[in-house]
Protein backbone atom coordinates (compact mmCIF):
# COMPACT_ATOMS: atom_id res chain seq x y z
CA UNK A 1 0.00 0.00 0.00
CA UNK A 2 1.24 3.29 -1.20
CA UNK A 3 2.53 5.58 2.31
CA UNK A 4 1.66 9.39 2.73
CA UNK A 5 4.41 11.26 4.02
CA UNK A 6 5.49 14.38 4.55
CA UNK A 7 8.40 15.83 2.16
CA UNK A 8 10.09 19.03 1.05
CA UNK A 9 9.15 19.94 -2.53
CA UNK A 10 10.28 22.19 -4.36
CA UNK A 11 7.63 23.47 -6.55
CA UNK A 12 9.36 26.37 -9.48
CA UNK A 13 12.62 27.61 -10.18
CA UNK A 14 13.71 30.08 -7.70
CA UNK A 15 10.15 29.45 -5.37
CA UNK A 16 11.00 28.73 -1.73
CA UNK A 17 10.04 24.94 -0.64
CA UNK A 18 7.59 23.98 0.97
CA UNK A 19 6.41 20.94 2.83
CA UNK A 20 3.80 18.77 0.88
CA UNK A 21 1.84 15.41 1.67
CA UNK A 22 3.82 12.94 -1.17
CA UNK A 23 3.15 9.51 -2.03
CA UNK A 24 6.03 6.92 -1.79
CA UNK A 25 5.21 3.62 -3.26
CA UNK A 26 5.84 0.49 -1.73
CA UNK A 27 9.26 -1.11 -3.01
CA UNK A 28 9.02 -3.20 -6.25
CA UNK A 29 11.73 -5.46 -7.78
CA UNK A 30 15.30 -4.26 -6.48
CA UNK A 31 14.09 -1.16 -4.51
CA UNK A 32 13.53 -0.60 -0.70
CA UNK A 33 11.74 1.64 0.69
CA UNK A 34 13.95 3.56 3.87
CA UNK A 35 12.08 5.60 6.96
CA UNK A 36 14.84 8.76 6.96
CA UNK A 37 15.96 9.69 10.24
CA UNK A 38 18.05 12.63 8.99
CA UNK A 39 19.38 14.28 6.12
CA UNK A 40 21.70 16.74 5.82
CA UNK A 41 20.96 20.24 3.87
CA UNK A 42 23.73 20.27 1.09
CA UNK A 43 24.02 23.00 -1.87
CA UNK A 44 23.36 20.54 -4.15
CA UNK A 45 19.66 20.88 -2.62
CA UNK A 46 19.84 24.66 -2.96
CA UNK A 47 21.13 24.09 -6.89
CA UNK A 48 18.13 22.14 -7.59
CA UNK A 49 15.72 24.51 -6.34
CA UNK A 50 17.73 26.70 -8.72
CA UNK A 51 17.02 25.11 -11.74
CA UNK A 52 20.93 24.83 -11.93
CA UNK A 53 20.92 20.88 -12.21
CA UNK A 54 18.07 20.65 -14.33
CA UNK A 55 14.22 21.92 -15.05
CA UNK A 56 12.48 18.38 -14.49
CA UNK A 57 10.89 20.21 -11.47
CA UNK A 58 9.13 19.39 -8.77
CA UNK A 59 11.91 17.80 -6.69
CA UNK A 60 11.79 16.11 -4.01
CA UNK A 61 15.12 17.79 -2.21
CA UNK A 62 17.26 15.97 0.20
CA UNK A 63 20.23 13.54 -0.50
CA UNK A 64 22.35 13.41 2.13
CA UNK A 65 20.65 10.45 5.05
CA UNK A 66 20.71 8.17 7.67
CA UNK A 67 17.81 5.97 8.01
CA UNK A 68 16.08 1.61 8.64
CA UNK A 69 15.13 -0.05 6.41
CA UNK A 70 11.30 -0.48 6.54
CA UNK A 71 10.56 -2.94 3.81
CA UNK A 72 12.30 -4.57 0.52
CA UNK A 73 11.27 -5.50 -2.47
CA UNK A 74 12.03 -8.95 -4.67
CA UNK A 75 15.25 -9.49 -5.87
CA UNK A 76 17.00 -8.06 -3.21
CA UNK A 77 19.38 -9.72 -1.00
CA UNK A 78 21.50 -8.38 1.52
CA UNK A 79 18.60 -6.05 3.38
CA UNK A 80 15.91 -6.78 5.41
CA UNK A 81 13.60 -4.35 7.38
CA UNK A 82 15.42 -3.19 10.23
CA UNK A 83 19.02 -2.39 8.63
CA UNK A 84 20.16 0.85 9.72
CA UNK A 85 22.07 2.15 6.27
CA UNK A 86 23.33 5.50 4.80
CA UNK A 87 22.24 6.22 1.45
CA UNK A 88 24.55 6.81 -1.50
CA UNK A 89 23.60 9.09 -4.78
CA UNK A 90 25.70 6.29 -7.00
CA UNK A 91 25.37 2.60 -7.07
CA UNK A 92 27.12 0.88 -8.92
CA UNK A 93 25.89 -1.05 -11.70
CA UNK A 94 28.21 -4.21 -11.81
CA UNK A 95 27.96 -4.51 -15.79
CA UNK A 96 28.54 -1.41 -17.59
CA UNK A 97 32.30 -0.50 -19.21
CA UNK A 98 33.67 0.84 -16.08
CA UNK A 99 32.14 -1.36 -13.46
CA UNK A 100 33.64 -4.64 -15.96
CA UNK A 101 37.02 -2.75 -15.74
CA UNK A 102 37.31 -2.64 -12.28
CA UNK A 103 36.23 0.94 -12.11
CA UNK A 104 32.89 1.17 -10.40
CA UNK A 105 33.77 4.16 -8.80
CA UNK A 106 33.17 5.87 -12.20
CA UNK A 107 30.30 3.76 -13.03
CA UNK A 108 28.55 5.08 -16.15
CA UNK A 109 24.77 3.21 -15.05
CA UNK A 110 24.58 4.35 -11.71
CA UNK A 111 20.91 2.72 -10.44
CA UNK A 112 17.77 4.34 -8.54
CA UNK A 113 14.38 3.26 -8.34
CA UNK A 114 12.45 2.46 -10.47
CA UNK A 115 9.11 4.03 -9.31
CA UNK A 116 8.84 7.54 -9.02
CA UNK A 117 7.41 9.39 -5.74
CA UNK A 118 4.32 11.78 -6.53
CA UNK A 119 2.37 14.41 -4.77
CA UNK A 120 -1.18 13.40 -3.81
CA UNK A 121 -2.25 13.94 -7.44
CA UNK A 122 -0.25 11.71 -8.78
CA UNK A 123 2.36 14.63 -10.48
CA UNK A 124 5.61 12.57 -10.67
CA UNK A 125 8.63 14.07 -8.13
CA UNK A 126 12.06 14.06 -9.10
CA UNK A 127 13.88 13.21 -6.37
CA UNK A 128 17.34 14.97 -5.81
CA UNK A 129 19.92 12.93 -6.66
CA UNK A 130 18.00 9.79 -7.31
CA UNK A 131 17.17 10.20 -3.17
CA UNK A 132 14.58 12.43 -2.23
CA UNK A 133 15.74 12.31 1.79
CA UNK A 134 14.00 15.41 3.02
CA UNK A 135 11.07 12.73 3.34
CA UNK A 136 9.82 10.35 6.15
CA UNK A 137 10.08 7.98 3.98
CA UNK A 138 12.10 7.60 0.48
CA UNK A 139 11.91 4.61 -2.31
CA UNK A 140 15.75 3.87 -3.20
CA UNK A 141 17.23 1.08 -5.22
CA UNK A 142 18.88 -1.41 -3.33
CA UNK A 143 22.59 -0.91 -4.01
CA UNK A 144 22.05 3.12 -2.87
CA UNK A 145 21.07 1.15 0.30
CA UNK A 146 24.61 0.88 2.28
CA UNK A 147 24.59 -1.16 6.20
CA UNK A 148 26.81 0.79 8.64
CA UNK A 149 27.20 0.80 12.35
CA UNK A 150 23.48 1.25 13.81
CA UNK A 151 26.00 2.65 17.15
CA UNK A 152 26.15 6.30 14.89
CA UNK A 153 23.77 8.68 15.25
CA UNK A 154 21.81 9.63 12.32
CA UNK A 155 22.36 13.02 11.93
CA UNK A 156 26.51 12.15 11.87
CA UNK A 157 26.27 9.41 9.75
CA UNK A 158 24.18 10.72 7.02
CA UNK A 159 26.59 13.41 6.27
CA UNK A 160 28.72 10.27 4.89
CA UNK A 161 26.33 10.32 2.13
CA UNK A 162 27.57 13.51 0.15
CA UNK A 163 29.67 15.99 1.58
CA UNK A 164 31.80 14.47 4.04
CA UNK A 165 32.39 11.71 1.21
CA UNK A 166 33.09 13.94 -1.53
CA UNK A 167 35.76 15.80 0.75
CA UNK A 168 37.26 13.26 2.78
CA UNK A 169 37.57 11.19 -0.72
CA UNK A 170 39.31 13.82 -2.63
CA UNK A 171 41.75 13.74 -0.67
CA UNK A 172 42.29 9.95 0.27
CA UNK A 173 40.89 8.27 -2.99
CA UNK A 174 41.51 10.83 -5.90
CA UNK A 175 44.37 12.61 -4.47
CA UNK A 176 45.94 9.72 -2.71
CA UNK A 177 47.62 11.43 0.19
CA UNK A 178 50.03 9.39 1.69
CA UNK A 179 52.08 9.32 5.06
CA UNK A 180 54.46 12.24 4.86
CA UNK A 181 52.83 14.22 2.38
CA UNK A 182 51.77 18.33 2.32
CA UNK A 183 48.57 19.29 1.68
CA UNK A 184 46.87 22.56 0.51
CA UNK A 185 43.01 22.87 0.78
CA UNK A 186 41.10 26.10 -0.67
CA UNK A 187 37.55 26.15 1.04
CA UNK A 188 36.82 25.43 4.42
CA UNK A 189 33.15 24.56 4.47
CA UNK A 190 31.79 20.89 4.97
CA UNK A 191 33.97 19.60 1.82
CA UNK A 192 36.71 21.12 2.39
CA UNK A 193 36.83 19.98 6.27
CA UNK A 194 36.04 16.73 5.24
CA UNK A 195 39.04 17.02 2.74
CA UNK A 196 41.18 17.94 5.65
CA UNK A 197 40.40 15.36 7.98
CA UNK A 198 40.94 13.25 5.25
CA UNK A 199 44.67 14.14 4.46
CA UNK A 200 45.23 14.18 8.40
CA UNK A 201 43.62 10.58 8.58
CA UNK A 202 45.96 9.48 5.50
CA UNK A 203 49.25 10.11 7.46
CA UNK A 204 49.68 14.12 5.93
CA UNK A 205 52.77 15.63 7.86
CA UNK A 206 51.11 19.32 6.96
CA UNK A 207 47.72 20.51 6.18
CA UNK A 208 47.41 23.69 5.15
CA UNK A 209 43.62 25.44 5.32
CA UNK A 210 43.18 28.35 3.40
CA UNK A 211 39.78 30.09 3.38
CA UNK A 212 39.05 34.31 3.36
CA UNK A 213 36.50 33.80 6.63
CA UNK A 214 38.83 33.22 9.86
CA UNK A 215 36.07 31.79 11.92
CA UNK A 216 35.97 28.70 9.05
CA UNK A 217 39.63 28.97 9.05
CA UNK A 218 39.83 28.44 13.19
CA UNK A 219 37.18 25.28 12.63
CA UNK A 220 39.58 23.77 10.02
CA UNK A 221 41.74 23.05 12.91
CA UNK A 222 39.17 20.64 14.23
CA UNK A 223 39.56 18.66 11.61
CA UNK A 224 43.51 18.59 11.53
CA UNK A 225 44.85 21.57 9.94
CA UNK A 226 48.44 22.23 10.87
CA UNK A 227 48.39 25.57 8.99
CA UNK A 228 45.91 28.62 8.04
CA UNK A 229 45.98 30.80 5.26
CA UNK A 230 43.34 33.63 5.87
CA UNK A 231 43.49 34.45 1.83
CA UNK A 232 41.40 37.95 1.55
CA UNK A 233 44.32 39.41 2.31
CA UNK A 234 47.45 37.47 1.54
CA UNK A 235 48.70 36.10 -1.85
CA UNK A 236 47.42 32.57 -0.96
CA UNK A 237 50.08 31.07 -2.98
CA UNK A 238 53.08 32.59 -1.56
CA UNK A 239 51.70 31.78 1.49
CA UNK A 240 51.64 27.85 1.16
CA UNK A 241 54.81 28.15 -0.87
CA UNK A 242 56.12 29.66 2.52
CA UNK A 243 55.26 26.84 4.72
CA UNK A 244 56.48 24.15 2.47
CA UNK A 245 60.11 25.41 2.33
CA UNK A 246 59.52 27.13 -0.60
CA UNK A 247 58.39 24.29 -3.30
CA UNK A 248 54.69 24.01 -3.03
CA UNK A 249 52.60 21.07 -1.80
CA UNK A 250 52.10 17.37 -2.89
CA UNK A 251 48.86 17.97 -2.94
CA UNK A 252 46.43 20.82 -3.79
CA UNK A 253 42.46 20.24 -3.66
CA UNK A 254 40.00 23.29 -4.31
CA UNK A 255 36.85 22.60 -2.76
CA UNK A 256 35.35 25.84 -4.12
CA UNK A 257 35.07 25.35 -7.94
CA UNK A 258 35.87 28.76 -9.30
CA UNK A 259 38.71 29.63 -11.91
CA UNK A 260 40.59 31.86 -9.55
CA UNK A 261 40.84 29.15 -6.92
CA UNK A 262 41.80 26.61 -9.58
CA UNK A 263 44.45 28.82 -10.20
CA UNK A 264 45.71 28.94 -6.77
CA UNK A 265 45.68 25.31 -6.30
CA UNK A 266 47.52 24.47 -9.88
CA UNK A 267 50.58 27.44 -8.65
CA UNK A 268 50.32 26.13 -5.19
CA UNK A 269 51.90 22.68 -6.06
CA UNK A 270 54.85 21.40 -6.04
CA UNK A 271 56.64 19.97 -9.26
CA UNK A 272 54.69 17.48 -10.28
CA UNK A 273 52.02 17.56 -7.97
CA UNK A 274 48.37 16.55 -8.10
CA UNK A 275 45.85 19.45 -8.27
CA UNK A 276 42.25 18.02 -7.20
CA UNK A 277 39.26 19.83 -8.19
CA UNK A 278 35.96 18.30 -5.59
CA UNK A 279 34.40 22.20 -5.82
CA UNK A 280 31.57 22.11 -8.35
CA UNK A 281 31.93 25.08 -10.48
CA UNK A 282 29.02 26.69 -12.50
CA UNK A 283 28.82 25.19 -16.36
CA UNK A 284 29.29 28.98 -17.57
CA UNK A 285 32.55 29.44 -15.91
CA UNK A 286 35.84 28.89 -17.80
CA UNK A 287 39.52 28.69 -16.55
CA UNK A 288 42.94 29.56 -18.79
CA UNK A 289 46.14 28.72 -18.48
CA UNK A 290 49.79 28.57 -20.36
CA UNK A 291 49.84 25.95 -22.03
CA UNK A 292 53.69 25.80 -21.41
CA UNK A 293 53.10 25.68 -17.47
CA UNK A 294 50.57 22.67 -18.10
CA UNK A 295 53.54 20.99 -19.83
CA UNK A 296 56.44 22.54 -17.44
CA UNK A 297 55.04 21.59 -13.55
CA UNK A 298 53.78 18.06 -15.06
CA UNK A 299 51.84 16.09 -12.22
CA UNK A 300 48.19 15.21 -12.67
CA UNK A 301 44.95 17.61 -12.53
CA UNK A 302 42.30 15.55 -11.41
CA UNK A 303 38.37 15.97 -10.64
CA UNK A 304 37.01 14.08 -8.11
CA UNK A 305 33.30 12.86 -8.48
CA UNK A 306 31.68 12.29 -4.96
CA UNK A 307 35.44 11.42 -3.50
CA UNK A 308 35.64 8.24 -6.06
CA UNK A 309 33.96 6.38 -3.78
CA UNK A 310 33.01 2.64 -3.83
CA UNK A 311 29.66 3.19 -1.08
CA UNK A 312 30.10 -0.34 0.41
CA UNK A 313 33.54 -0.21 1.22
CA UNK A 314 34.44 3.62 1.79
CA UNK A 315 30.99 4.25 4.19
CA UNK A 316 31.06 1.25 6.67
CA UNK A 317 35.31 2.61 6.75
CA UNK A 318 34.23 6.22 8.02
CA UNK A 319 31.75 5.12 10.60
CA UNK A 320 34.00 3.05 12.44
CA UNK A 321 36.64 6.08 12.10
CA UNK A 322 33.78 8.48 13.50
CA UNK A 323 32.90 5.26 16.42
CA UNK A 324 36.72 5.23 16.97
CA UNK A 325 36.64 8.69 17.30
CA UNK A 326 39.21 9.42 14.76
CA UNK A 327 36.56 11.37 12.10
CA UNK A 328 34.47 14.14 14.04
CA UNK A 329 31.28 13.92 12.04
CA UNK A 330 29.66 15.60 14.83
CA UNK A 331 31.82 18.53 14.43
CA UNK A 332 30.24 18.65 10.95
CA UNK A 333 26.81 19.25 12.71
CA UNK A 334 26.28 23.16 13.25
CA UNK A 335 22.32 22.50 13.96
CA UNK A 336 19.29 20.26 13.67
CA UNK A 337 15.99 21.43 11.93
CA UNK A 338 12.77 19.96 11.60
CA UNK A 339 11.46 19.82 7.28
CA UNK A 340 9.62 23.02 7.92
CA UNK A 341 12.97 24.91 8.25
CA UNK A 342 14.63 23.82 4.83
CA UNK A 343 14.34 27.22 3.58
CA UNK A 344 15.85 28.88 6.30
CA UNK A 345 18.55 26.86 6.41
CA UNK A 346 19.15 27.26 3.11
CA UNK A 347 19.55 31.06 3.96
CA UNK A 348 21.79 30.63 6.13
CA UNK A 349 23.81 28.14 4.15
CA UNK A 350 24.46 31.20 1.71
CA UNK A 351 25.60 33.00 4.54
CA UNK A 352 28.16 31.16 5.28
CA UNK A 353 27.08 30.41 8.86
CA UNK A 354 26.67 26.63 9.13
CA UNK A 355 29.15 24.04 8.11
CA UNK A 356 25.42 21.85 7.95
CA UNK A 357 22.05 21.85 9.00
CA UNK A 358 20.58 18.70 9.65
CA UNK A 359 16.92 17.68 9.28
CA UNK A 360 15.72 15.41 12.10
CA UNK A 361 13.22 13.45 12.10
Amino acid sequence: MPHEVRGVVAAKKGAPVEVQTIVVPDPGPGEVLVTVQASGVCHTDLHYREGAVSDDFPFLLGHEAAGTVEAVGTDVGGLAPGDYVVIAWRAPCGTCRSCLRGRPWYCFDSRNAAQPMTLLDGTPLSAALGIGAFAEKTLVAAGQAVKVDPAARPEAAGLIGCGVMAGYGAAVNTGNVGRGDTVAVIGCGGVGCAAIAGASLAGARRVIAVDIDDKKLDGATRFGATHTVNSRGTDPVEAVRGLTGGFGVDVAIDAVGVPETYKQAFYMRDHAGVLVQVGVPDPAMAVELPLIDLFSRGGALKSSWYGDCLPTRDFPLLVDQYLSRRLDLGAFVTEKIALAEVEEAFARMQRGEVLRSVVVL
